[in-house]
Order: C-alpha cells, then sequence, then structure tokens
C-alpha cells in the first residue's frame, strides 16, 4: 500500500516574527512604520497619521457622520459625473507629506492630465495635495480642525470643507496667500468653488436636509458658462 503523502501547511499571513506591534491611538511614527502597521490590521477602517501622531476615530453615528457623509458624497459624486478630468475619492489615504497620512471622508482632486496637483501612486494611493478636502466632524474641537487642517495648509490642499454636524455648520476654506479663509456666501445664497467652476452648494438646504434643493442648485452650477467651459477644457 503506497504510503499517503504528508500533508503541506502552508502560512497565509507574515510569520510571527515580521509582526509589528499594532496600531495604537497617539502612537508617534513615521509615515513608513504607520503604513506597515495599517496594512496588518484589515479589520480598522480607518487610521490616520497627522503631525506624526495616530489618530483613531471612535465609531461613527448615523446622525452625526453616516448620513451626511452619504449626502456630500452624492453631491460631489453628482459634479464629479458631469466633469471630466476630476477624480472623486471616499475614505481614501492621501500621502500628503512624511508626517502625514490623512484619510479624508471625501476628496476631489483634478487629474493629472488636466494639470491637478496629486497623482495616483503605483500601488494605488493618493500622493500629494487633492485640490479639494471634506471632513465631516461633530465639533469644531475635533482634530480636523486642528492639527489635521495645518497640515492640509502646509501642503496646499486649496479648498477644505468641514461639515461641522453638532454645531449645524458648513464651513469652506480656501488657501490664499498661505492662510485658509472662508469662501463667502454668494449674492444668490450659494457657497462657490474657485477651484472648481460650477460645484455650488446650498448649506442651508444641506442642513436641513434638504437634497432635492441641494441639487438643484448644483445643477444650476453644472449649467453654468463657468462650467461649461472648464468640462470642455480636455
Amino acid at each position: 500500500m503506497a504510503t499517503p503523502a504528508a500533508t503541506t501547511v502552508r502560512r497565509t499571513g507574515p510569520a510571527p516574527e515580521s509582526l509589528e506591534p499594532p496600531l495604537e491611538n497617539g502612537d508617534r511614527l513615521s509615515r513608513d512604520e504607520f503604513e506597515r502597521r495599517y496594512e496588518q490590521m484589515p479589520h480598522v477602517k480607518k487610521a490616520e497619521l497627522i503631525e506624526g501622531t495616530v489618530y483613531m476615530p471612535s465609531p461613527v453615528r448615523i446622525d452625526l457622520h453616516g448620513q451626511p457623509h452619504v449626502q456630500l458624497a452624492t453631491w460631489l459624486g453628482t459634479y464629479s459625473a458631469e466633469t471630466s478630468g476630476v477624480v472623486p475619492g471616499d475614505n481614501s489615504t492621501v500621502r500628503l507629506d512624511l508626517d502625514n497620512e490623512p484619510q479624508p471622508d471625501l476628496v476631489l482632486f483634478k487629474s493629472a492630465a488636466s494639470g491637478g496637483q496629486a497623482r495616483i501612486s503605483e500601488d494605488h494611493y493618493i500622493e500629494g495635495a487633492p485640490e479639494l478636502a471634506v471632513e465631516i466632524v461633530s465639533s469644531s474641537r475635533s482634530y480636523d480642525l486642528h492639527p489635521k487642517k495645518r497640515a492640509y495648509r502646509r501642503n496646499g490642499v486649496r479648498e477644505y470643507l468641514a461639515w461641522i454636524t453638532g454645531e449645524q455648520r458648513v464651513v469652506w476654506w480656501e488657501l490664499k496667500d498661505g492662510e485658509y479663509q472662508e469662501i463667502p456666501v454668494a449674492a444668490d445664497g450659494l457657497l462657490k468653488s474657485g477651484v472648481f467652476p460650477g460645484l455650488w452648494l446650498d448649506a442651508p438646504a444641506l442642513l436641513r436636509g434638504d437634497m432635492k434643493t441641494v441639487l438643484a442648485a448644483l445643477r444650476r452650477g453644472l449649467d453654468s458658462a463657468e462650467h461649461q467651459a472648464f468640462a470642455a477644457r480636455e
């Protein structure tokens, strides 16, 4: 009788000696070490390196984050669907610099072919500063509006939009002379991007959950002469 072949057991993950300590909130790490540890924790859905410190946000609430996130994603997705040469992203890691690797709630950036300042790396990360970063936060005390905002400013993120859900506020900044300045409300009551023509936002409608009106305002932006010229630039 033939002797049964021995069963070969293959290890599917890294060898134990190669494992690094798990990420912990508040760790001080280099960007390379942060990435290595993050990749070993597939169960962790969001971790960020901001000014060399690891931030691991708490689970999100539907009314303070989940639903607002979908609403802003709908707004940006609609814009990108009708605008060539722009790339939207949801919870995409961004390699800003050696001390900062945030994972913005949403981004919108111009493609490299359209003269954008960010690139998609060979391993499929965003490298460099997207033109627009969007965060949904519950409080103006959030780190998103302090160390992360400073990192965005220093690295040249040209516009930064924050929906502060716990305070019922939407603030949209633009980078001018090295500082973030609030985009003023236009005469028609809308906030309008200076980087992406036609990206118009009815903030009061957004705050009251009236997405039909939000999208109607965006439609007016998409139909504007400036957006038509921007979309036809290819």
